[in-house]
């Protein structure tokens, strides 16, 4: 193993924003690392690899599960000594319905995904970058512009991503001491399977049904590629990225 090239980990790496950012760090020399529920897609992610650069490593993990985090990061340390990325991508909806009706089950589950699995990999990341020499690394959550404003009918989503803000905000305080730096990517309307939704209406504050714009998962690879070049005394604390004509600056 070459001590020299940098290590990064993107959780939810088979598929959307997880893939395109997996592969757009592949392709600058880090080794990287994806994990995720699902072996098929992952594998998949895998073999679109740059033959070029050192090839990507699968793992499954369950981000919500201590446990499986804890054996994902033993393993990481065991096979690369070292990480100087993580991108917490990993995360999940919940069914769009009211308020008064949405089931427990489901609330728990995308807090669950959402945040617990992004803190259990942010504080296992925390300790391999606080211990490791030399010391330091970056952690950088997957926010959304529902971190800032809501849709109708997504409470458990935007009560999550809001909580991303101020995990982020935390552990960028915290990793001061130890080299330790923290991001927060916002993004809007990214074109993949779950986004695809955009394109065919979804509703609006004012109860209308609406098409709206998207962009290439590619351009956030392209963004997390880098913010992960930066040096370490530099930080990006929050960044959004999103459709340009998209209804969230404004009334609409």
């Amino acid at each position: 193993m070459n001590n020299d090239i940098k290590v990064a980990l993107i959780t939810g790496g088979g598929t959307g924003i997880g893939r395109s950012s997996a592969l757009a760090l592949q392709k600058i020399g880090f080794n990287v690392i994806i994990c995720g529920r699902r072996e098929g897609p992952l594998k998949e992610t895998a073999l679109l690899a740059d033959p070029q650069h050192p090839e990507i490593t699968v793992f499954i993990t369950d981000v919500s599960e201590g446990k499986s985090v804890g054996k994902l990061f033993n393993k990481i340390v065991e096979d690369f000594g070292r990480l100087d990325v993580i991108f917490n991508n990993a995360g999940m909806g919940a069914p769009r319905v009211p308020f008064d009706v949405l089931k427990e089950n489901d609330w728990r589950r995308c807090v669950d995904v959402n945040l617990t699995g992004t803190f259990l990999c942010a504080q296992a990341a925390f300790k391999v970058m606080k211990e490791q020499k030399p010391q330091g690394g970056r952690i950088i959550n997957n926010g959304s512009v529902s971190a800032h404003s809501p849709r109708p009918n997504t409470i458990a989503y935007t009560a999550t991503k809001h909580a991303i803000t101020g995990l982020t905000k935390s552990i960028a305080l915290d990793g001061r001491a130890f080299n330790i730096a923290c991001s927060q990517l916002d993004i809007g309307n990214a074109d993949t399977a779950i986004g695809s939704r955009f394109k065919e209406g979804v509703p609006q504050a004012s109860g209308e049904i609406k098409p709206e714009p998207v962009i290439d998962p590619d351009e956030c690879g392209r963004v997390i590629a880098y913010m992960s070049q930066l040096p370490l005394n530099t930080n990006i604390l929050n960044m959004t990225l999103m459709a340009t004509n998209m209804p969230f600056v404004g009334r609409g």
